[in-house]
């Protein structure tokens, strides 16, 4: 027999057939619960750098303060913890506003709204889709005066601060970092402000330009896609590479990046604030004459082999009109089964440290798993999800996307290294240490959260603890 379902008072019941001589039936009516008892764990990752607390100081609150209930960081924190535990709506929360697992992961004292101001509101510790949306829309414009628009984004400080956060995880600066520059594409269903069609996605969608550091996310800016890949690159990298050399005076910074990003602009730009650079180079018949005798080699290669042959060259090169002068390139003559597959990228980086070869397969290749944290961030954290109609209020989403990320990536840093998990993606993280049955109860004088007396990973979860909070405990020394 199929599920039936009816709804009552009580809610909703199911009858899901029978086993044996007896009917199974399902309901509703287990009473207050959390599936999300895990989200202690990013209360964990929070408190260790202060990161919603610290987000909404880049707020601007024009509330009435007598009758705001629900202050600027809660519902910050809010929303990147509800991004974080999978809930990509806005509209989640309407039912999420109920839950004392999250209330309490947020550090409010009231775990159960039983103090809400309203009667309408009591047994709701946490704010509703409405209020939520307002601080969305906030808009620096009516300057406040808007009723539904009090709560306005300091979208440079943000900028600064997601920056500020990834040099705050290194213990000593780094002799050498990497900033991967890439884009992609943001699909949109409606109006959105900014919309255009791509040619490339044969969609409508944004184009976000993301720059990367590893696994960490240092810029994430929605864009209109008429825009090209390189747009607005020269002007992120500035601010960016200006707020690391104030830390750390002395590490080479490396931009990467595929043939999109080989423009003259940001390859002068980079080469007069001394930086190094790789970035992809699209073939033409000057650059193919190049590599002729290379690739006649791969050719005699593979086809004595019958697998692929790879023979590089390195040479000087100047494009006929758009470069300012001439730069080094390396050429990949390579040759497949299938015919060839030659490849070129354009770099400063000293000759006498790389190999053609190293500089190809190890340097520049590597940039592919930035796409991974791209991927991340669009399926698992939802950075997608920009469905309002303004530019300005996606990219607050965007950014409550990356703040999730943060604290995943601090979760994953601080708390599962050395565990099985020292390599789970966001979406591993959430299923195997997040949700978890649990129950929240008040005592006088604790807070109580019993979780699920069956969940397979209970030591892993208590190690995951215990980690972040060494790690808390010593980077409260480290500050002190």
């Amino acid at each position: 027999m199929g599920a039936q379902m009816k709804t009552a008072q009580r809610g909703y019941q199911m009858k899901l057939g029978h086993l044996g001589n007896r009917e199974v039936v399902a309901n509703f009516k287990g009473g207050i619960m959390t599936s999300d008892s895990g989200t202690l764990l990013l209360r964990e990752a929070n408190d260790m750098f202060r990161i919603t607390h610290r987000l909404a100081q880049c707020f601007v609150d024009h509330r009435d303060s007598i009758r705001t209930e629900h202050s600027t960081e809660t519902l910050i924190a809010q929303r990147v913890f509800g991004i974080a535990l999978g809930y990509e709506d806005v509209n989640d929360h309407n039912d999420l506003r109920k839950d004392s697992a999250l209330a309490l992961a947020l550090n409010l004292l009231d775990i159960t709204g039983a103090d809400r101001s309203r009667e309408r509101d009591r047994g709701n510790p946490l704010a509703g889709s409405s209020t939520l949306n307002r601080m969305e829309l906030g808009d620096s414009e009516s300057e406040g005066k808007d009723r539904y628009k009090k709560i306005v984004a300091d979208t440079a400080r943000i900028d600064a601060l997601i920056v500020a956060l990834f040099l705050e995880q290194f213990e000593q600066a780094p002799e050498t970092i990497i900033l991967d520059l890439d884009t992609t594409d943001d699909l949109l269903h409606g109006n959105q402000e900014g919309k255009h069609y791509h040619g490339h996605y044969q969609a409508h969608c944004y184009l976000p330009l993301y720059i990367t550091c590893g696994q960490d996310v240092l810029c994430c800016r929605l864009r209109p896609s008429h825009l090209s890949a390189a747009d607005g690159v020269v002007e992120e990298l500035e601010r960016i590479v200006d707020q690391i050399r104030k830390r750390w005076p002395k590490t080479t910074i490396i931009v990467r990046g595929d043939g999109a990003f080989s423009t003259d602009e940001i390859m002068s730009w980079c080469e007069a604030n001394q930086l190094k650079y790789v970035f992809g180079l699209a073939k033409n018949k000057r650059l193919l004459a190049q590599i002729e005798s290379q690739l006649a080699q791969a050719k005699k290669d593979s086809q004595a082999t019958g697998e692929r042959a790879r023979v590089f060259r390195r040479f000087t090169y100047r494009t006929l009109r758009s470069w300012s002068g001439s730069r080094q390139v390396i050429g990949k003559a390579e040759w497949l089964p299938e015919g060839p597959n030659p490849r070129f990228v354009v770099t400063n980086l000293n000759p006498q440290e790389y190999s053609p070869q190293e500089l190809y397969e190890e340097v520049y290749c590597a940039r592919g798993d930035m796409e991974n944290r791209i991927k991340e961030m669009q399926l698992d954290l939802f950075a997608d999800r920009t469905s309002t109609a303004y530019l300005r209020s996606n990219q607050l989403r965007l950014y409550f996307s990356v703040f999730a990320s943060i604290l995943m990536r601090i979760i994953k840093k601080y708390g599962l290294t050395g565990t099985p998990l020292e390599t789970a993606t966001s979406g591993t993280i959430r299923t195997q240490l997040f949700k978890i049955a649990g129950v929240v109860k008040v005592s006088v004088r604790k807070y109580w959260m019993t979780i699920s007396s069956i969940y397979p990973r209970q030591k892993l979860f208590c190690t995951i603890v215990k980690n972040l909070k060494v790690a808390f405990r010593e980077r409260q020394r480290a500050l002190s």
